[in-house]
């Protein structure tokens, strides 16, 4: 799928009609309206006139942040500085009509500003609020300030991501925002329909996000283990706690490859096919606890095989046997794999200033109404001048909010793209 920015094209959008307001900074807020705009719903950003810190974050190109022109996609952008009475009228004019609200201040920073859920909801009974923070709106941490890597630390993730013998590992990437995203994206669709088609009758409601309490459940059953075992889960590297065999495993080539065994057909095949079927007979083999406590048997086995066969050769061997193997690849493997390329996981866009853009295309992938790219991220205050309009501020009341430093223009704002 090639999508052009500038020509939307294409059939009817899941969301099209929903309106929202993105007024979150950085990732996890900003992406739930991501994943909605891609879907059709009319993103309005709502930065301050210094620009979204993503837009400074990492990789760029010719002054284009590459963070933000994935993370901004099918959004428009309005300046505003929402501490500023001004602004915060801006902002209500804008919440008046929309659908949903996503917010990650402080708590109790909107209160300040005239634009908590009580006067929101008042003005729209109807709106959909996501209030995201690191820890949730409520609890002694809540007024704390966080970001991703706090609940990365704090859900138990890095407790038990690494080797034993290493340190609690961090994700190089935003994995606490990112679930968290996702959790808010499905959060908000709930509260859309039981406002319009459960029990609401037409009446909006806040979700209170928290980015650490989403990749806590993700972990599994860890609270129930302890609860009834008295087992805390620590780091086992590639394998994995509850099954075997699990690992990663190195190629006569120098690849690696990722290897399951969970299902006891899948680890049947598996051993028979690296020759030691000897292995099923055992009494031990016949379930995961076996297995778990002979996996430096199981790895020697498996490990000793692979390591005398090029990758591709492996690969093509656990296909025949329909056994479950695949490559660690990287993104230069990721953008050239038929696989990526036959389900368009990997799409390019149009940007006005880097051309042919590659990009994560549109998840999931919906059978009747497809969401697509509209447009990539856009530089900081492009749509000011229209947005204004249709609120009713006019020409002379835009200047006079660009020189009180309520707003930025778009041409002011050149440059923070």
């Amino acid at each position: 799928m090639t999508t052009n920015g500038d020509i939307p094209g294409g059939g009817p959008l899941t969301l099209e009609g929903i309106k929202v307001v993105d007024a979150a900074s950085l990732f996890a807020g900003p992406v739930i309206a991501t994943l909605l705009g891609d879907h059709g719903a009319d993103v309005t950003k709502i930065e301050h006139p210094r620009g979204d810190n993503l837009r400074t974050l990492g990789w760029s190109k010719d002054g284009v942040s590459l963070w933000w022109a994935l993370a901004a996609r099918n959004k428009r952008s309005l300046t505003a500085n929402l501490s500023d009475p001004r602004g915060a009228e801006i902002a209500r004019r804008l919440v008046a009509d929309a659908d949903v609200f996503i917010e990650n201040f402080r708590p109790g920073t909107l209160e300040r500003w005239g634009l908590g859920p009580d006067v929101l909801l008042e003005l729209n009974p109807g709106l959909v609020m996501v209030r995201l923070t690191a820890f949730g709106q409520t609890g002694p941490y809540a007024n704390r300030p966080g970001f991703g890597t706090l609940a990365e630390s704090m859900s138990g993730y890095a407790h038990i991501n690494g080797y034993p013998d290493g340190p609690p590992t961090l994700p190089p990437f935003a994995l606490g925002d990112s679930v968290a995203a996702l959790t808010g994206a499905f959060a908000v669709m709930m509260a859309l329909w039981w406002r319009d088609q459960g029990g609401g009758n037409g009446r909006g409601q806040v979700i209170d996000l928290s980015i650490y309490e989403p990749l806590f459940w993700i972990l599994g059953p860890q609270a129930s283990v302890y609860d009834q075992l008295g087992e805390i889960q620590g780091r086992t590297g590639n394998r994995a706690p509850f099954t075997a065999p699990r690992n990663a495993y190195q190629a006569a080539d120098g690849r690696w490859l990722g290897l399951s065994g969970s299902a006891q057909s899948i680890a049947e095949r598996v051993m028979r096919l690296v020759g030691r079927a000897d292995l099923i007979e055992e009494p031990w083999f016949r379930d995961h606890t076996g297995r778990l406590e002979h996996q430096d048997e199981l790895d020697e086995a498996i490990g000793s095989w692979i390591a005398e066969r090029d990758a591709d050769e492996v690969i093509r061997a656990f296909e025949e046997v329909s056994a479950a193997i695949a490559p660690v690849m990287s993104i230069a493997d990721i953008v050239e794999d038929p696989q990526y390329l036959a389900r368009e996981s990997v799409t390019t866009v149009e940007h006005p200033v880097l051309g042919p853009l590659k990009m994560q295309n549109v998840i999931p992938l919906m059978g009747e109404t497809p969401g697509r790219i509209r447009s990539v991220g856009p530089e900081l205050g492009a749509h000011n001048e229209e947005i204004l309009a249709a609120l009713g501020f006019d020409a002379a009341e835009q200047e006079e909010l660009a020189r009180a430093g309520v707003i930025a223009l778009e041409g002011a704002a050149r440059g923070r793209r």
